[in-house]
């Protein structure tokens, strides 16, 4: 299996922490985003929406986005649980993930580290709406150690690829405690 992707990008992140949590043997391949490399005709041939990651499988068959790739890598594996229902929950946090975390919080760190926007001219309501994620994130963190309350999964680690850089980007993680202490057990799961 070959996985496409840029290491700067949480999204690509989450795909490799999974196939080196569950010891799956692959081959990076890096595309540059920042270059435009997930443009190029020869990246478009294996993800012709021209975005990373993606990953090949032997049989040259291809699969694009973050969020499928992961749960078809941890298919029948511990990181994603046997009772349905809590495998629903841990969809319904990859979806957020994707819609009200990433969006934000992925967004605001582009800005500031791959484009040099201070921390204090990023548009102050993509500020607000990342604070606002960190706030969901902490408020059940303080009742549960996982996303899934006892049990680490694909939710923790597609939380963790953004949020392990929320301070390196200027967001005060102070008053989130309970996020940073979930952030230090998800670098010991995954041995980082």
């Amino acid at each position: 299996m070959k996985i496409y992707g840029d290491k700067i990008s949480g999204n690509c992140l989450k795909v490799k922490y999974v196939a080196d949590y569950l010891k799956q043997a692959y081959e990076w391949v890096d595309v540059s985003v920042v270059e435009g490399e997930a443009k190029s005709e020869a990246f478009l041939n294996i993800n012709p929406a021209g975005q990373v990651p993606a990953i090949q499988l032997n049989n040259a068959s291809t699969l694009a986005q973050s969020n499928a790739i992961m749960l078809f890598l941890a298919k029948d594996s511990e990181l994603i649980p046997a009772d349905s229902f809590l495998e629903a929950k841990m969809n319904e946090w990859l979806f957020w993930e994707q819609y009200s975390h990433e969006t934000a919080i992925a967004v605001s760190r582009f800005q500031v580290v791959y484009k040099a926007v201070p921390f204090s001219e990023v548009d102050p309501e993509l500020i607000k709406k990342s604070y606002a994620a960190l706030d969901v994130m902490e408020k059940h963190l303080q009742e549960s150690d996982w996303f899934l309350g006892d049990h680490f999964s694909l939710a923790d680690i597609a939380l963790y690829a953004y949020t392990q850089f929320a301070e390196e980007v200027g967001f005060d993680m102070s008053e989130y405690t309970a996020t940073v202490l979930w952030l230090k057990n998800v670098r010991i799961k995954l041995n980082l």
